[in-house]
């Protein structure tokens, strides 16, 4: 794979990641949309379905890494870094991508959502200081685009993005081990996918699983950046531990692997 393979390969499935998944996250959080209160097993299986798609569609150009972790883990197994700024900028920006075609699909729902008195608060709604401490961390529409917790304990939060990403790192590394030792081929993406699903059911709760730093950081710098009105904050101040945590988690799972399976 030449690095431009690379680079378009993980921008294109990286948005397509994200357009999906941010998708499915809008669709049960935006009033006016029709799946709004959908729940959390629409959005696991959301997640997972785009995995699917992204992966599917990635693959033949980049081999479909589609997360910064997988990316480290495997370059840490194969002793190969020469292609990691090319997956992690490809990464990056179609993250971003990504998270703008959420916006622009939802743009009415959006509006909506953020113009609603029940939302926002009405002309001249009297905020608590509790309420407009947590506006400044997290507006009403962040959970579209990138994760935060519920209970914020910085310790706890970045356990839990570790944890998950090794489960998710393994499961992609170990693929590779069959009778041929050269993977399992397509089936890999379906056998990923349902990985992320089972992540979601199990270890999402705490945090969101972001499991991914690409995507949650580009989707939370699109959200600083967009037109949206009375958005509050992006949550800074939280935005290390999803970047952080995957990619310590995948190193870990990295070196699991080559201690246990290598």
């Amino acid at each position: 794979m030449s690095s431009s393979d690379i680079f378009i390969g993980e921008t294109i499935g990286t948005a397509i990641l994200i357009l999906l998944g941010g998708g499915v996250c809008a669709a049960v959080t935006l009033k006016a949309s029709k799946a709004r209160n959908a729940g959390w097993l629409a959005i696991t299986f959301g997640w997972g379905f785009a995995v699917l798609t992204a992966v599917y569609t990635s693959a033949p150009l980049s081999g479909a890494h589609l997360n910064p972790a997988v990316t480290l883990a495997l370059a840490i197994k194969d002793g190969d870094w020469s292609n990691v700024p090319y997956y992690w900028g490809g990464q990056l920006l179609g993250a971003m991508i990504g998270a703008t075609l959420v916006w622009v699909v939802y743009y009415g729902q959006f509006q909506a959502h953020l113009t609603d008195s029940e939302i926002v608060g009405g002309p001249g709604a009297q905020a608590t200081k509790a309420a407009e401490a947590q506006e400044a961390e997290a507006g009403p529409v962040l959970g579209v685009f990138s994760t935060g917790p519920e209970i914020r304990n910085a310790v706890m939060n970045l356990a839990t993005e570790i944890i998950g990403t090794i489960v998710l790192v393994l499961a992609v590394l170990t693929q590779g081990l069959n009778d041929k030792g050269n993977g399992l081929g397509t089936l890999g993406a379906l056998i990923t996918a349902l990985v992320v699903v089972s992540i979601g059911l199990s270890l999402g709760g705490p945090t969101g699983y972001a499991i991914n730093p690409a995507r949650d950081l580009g989707p939370r710098i699109v959200h600083a950046l967009l037109p949206l009105p009375n958005k509050g904050g992006s949550d800074w101040g939280y935005a290390w531990i999803p970047v952080v945590g995957p990619l310590v988690g995948g190193a870990i799972a990295a070196g699991i692997y080559n201690v246990a399976f290598a």
